[in-house]
């Protein structure tokens, strides 16, 4: 499976009606297979560039277009979200009664597998991110740095060719971080799978084929990955 394009134009989005600009003709494209950092200082408009990719907002003017389809044009952005995207936050946002394996589950209720198949695909996604002997445990007895591996297995579950990241390091100490970003370029590495990582931590962008620096809404450098990097 190849990752999916990505090409925003002339992007803008404000809010209380129009005071708070946050993004401001915001126009850049991702190909399929990258990893891709945007990074900045916080209120820069990161995390709304993400939510307005991810489908989870739309823009006031101009297009996001995901493998030459624009956004807009999608009747059932649930729908495409479930079969296209994963989302990883900086909390993982787990449920907290549910065991590693059931999290995982989550996104595959509803999308005709049954019970059996649900759970060996939960099983094999575990064991992928490293997490083989915890498809019991509960997030209460599981690190920092293995919830939000539970949360990127679950993000895998419906295998979307586009996973967003949000601050998924912020969170965690210098190690846990590094061992997340460490599997994100795993999975873009054996699956195919566009990344696109928020993030304020420079190890992190150094990490990616290219960062997009933001400031005021505004992209103030795109900057390909050295290759002494």
């Amino acid at each position: 499976m190849s990752g999916a394009s990505v090409v925003c134009e002339q992007l803008r989005k404000s809010f209380e009606g129009g005071r708070v600009r946050a993004l401001e003709d915001i126009s850049f494209r991702v190909d399929p297979g990258q990893l891709v950092a945007l990074t900045g200082p916080s209120g820069c408009g990161k995390s709304t560039l993400l939510n307005l990719i991810g489908a989870l907002d739309r823009p006031d003017a101009g297009s996001v277009s995901v493998d030459g389809q624009n956004l807009e044009t999608i009747p059932h952005l649930g729908r495409y979200r479930a079969q296209t995207i994963g989302f990883v936050f900086q909390l993982h946002n787990l449920i907290l009664t549910l065991t590693a394996a059931e999290n995982v589950q989550v996104p595959m209720l509803g999308q005709g597998l049954g019970r059996q198949a649900r759970q060996e695909k939960a099983h094999a996604l575990l064991a992928e991110v490293g997490l083989a002997g915890r498809v019991h445990a509960r997030p209460a007895v599981l690190s920092g740095g293995e919830r939000q591996r539970v949360a990127i297995a679950r993000a895998l579950a419906n295998d979307p060719r586009l996973l967003l990241a949000d601050e998924p390091t912020a969170a965690l100490d210098y190690d846990s971080g590094m061992q997340v970003i460490d599997l994100l370029q795993d999975v873009r590495e054996r699956r195919g799978t566009t990344v696109l990582v928020v993030t304020n931590d420079e190890e992190v962008a150094r990490r990616a084929d290219e960062t997009l620096r933001l400031r005021d809404g505004v992209i103030h450098s795109a900057e390909p990955r050295s290759v002494s990097a």
